[in-house]
């Protein structure tokens, strides 16, 4: 548990969620990249869930500290059950990291988001009509944001992934070692 590899995994998710403290346009952050990280390359799933949502706590409260200055805490249900469902992402590219799937993963993810959140914002808004035109309304105006978290999600996701797999090349201790890789070296 005390592995090289472990300690490379939790450095990059906290420094990739620490990026949320720097400015950004609005929703343009790597958090979604961090569970789509967490996800694939955690050896247990358990830490998958864990150290990203801790990640991601972790800058909530910096958030409220710093940029907020004492607004109080604010954790937004829908918003963590989404980078759980987005964890639940990662753990489809165990095994099988390549560019193509990563992107697509960063795609879906930022999507779902986009999806679930507007539609929980429309669900306990007063601002929107509780109908379809309300609904489409509401996910009209929060298309900037979905814009933002897409770029947000593919440009981390390409950093975090290519540092964990540039990483893996040049240290081979980090590389995961599967049951077949087991195998192979008894």
């Amino acid at each position: 548990m005390n592995s090289p590899r472990l300690w490379t995994l939790v450095a990059l998710t906290l420094a990739a969620a620490a990026t949320r403290l720097l400015p950004h346009p609005p929703n343009m952050t790597a958090i979604g990249a961090v569970a789509l990280f967490g996800g694939a390359y955690f050896n247990r799933r358990w830490l998958a869930v864990l150290v990203p949502l801790a990640a991601m706590l972790v800058s909530d409260v910096a958030l409220t500290c710093t940029l907020y200055a004492g607004g109080g805490l604010s954790i937004e249900p829908m918003t963590y059950f989404c980078f759980l469902l987005t964890v639940g992402l990662g753990l489809l590219l165990r095994d099988r990291v390549s560019v193509s799937r990563v992107t697509v993963a960063a795609v879906l993810a930022s999507v779902m988001f986009f999806l679930m959140s507007n539609g929980w914002v429309w669900l306990g808004s007063k601002t929107y009509p509780q109908n379809a035109a309300g609904l489409i309304e509401c996910y009209i105006a929060g298309l900037p944001f979905a814009q933002y978290m897409l770029v947000g999600n593919l440009f981390y996701c390409g950093v975090l992934f290519g540092a964990m797999e540039s990483c893996q090349r040049v240290w081979p201790t980090l590389r995961q070692r599967t049951l077949a890789t087991v195998r192979v070296l008894r």
